[in-house]
């Protein structure tokens, strides 16, 4: 049950860590398309930042598989479900900021990426 839950942690804070810091490079790379708060509307950049977030959610889904050591899609599920808690209150917070369409997207590819990158990692 431990491993389990170490599994779960391991793959979320791997992809808040990478989510965190790829927010932070993009917002210096393209500070023009930014507002003060780190919110856009580009079409082009929220598109990256989405794609960004199905890798790392792969990613996060691998870690969560590796540190579990077996039965990676059920803890790939577990991940996923507390990503999606975690995405559905962030986003509400800045739901009138940014395009419907994107926090849609946002939040029903969490869990996709989450068990893809535990089924790479149980082949």
């Amino acid at each position: 049950m431990l491993r389990s839950i170490l599994a779960v942690i391991a793959g979320f804070a791997s992809w808040t860590v990478l989510w965190l810091s790829s927010n932070q490079l993009l917002f210096r790379l393209f500070r023009s398309k930014f507002d003060d708060q780190m919110m856009s509307s580009d079409t082009g950049l929220l598109a990256a930042i989405l794609a960004l977030s199905v890798l790392f959610s792969i990613v996060a889904g691998w870690i969560t598989a590796a540190v579990a050591k077996r039965s990676p899609i059920p803890h790939t599920l577990a991940l996923g479900a507390v990503q999606l808690a975690v995405g559905i209150f962030v986003q509400s917070m800045v739901w009138d900021q940014m395009p419907l369409w994107y926090h849609l997207a946002f939040l029903a590819l969490l869990m996709p990426g989450n068990v893809v990158g535990g089924w790479l990692r149980g082949r």
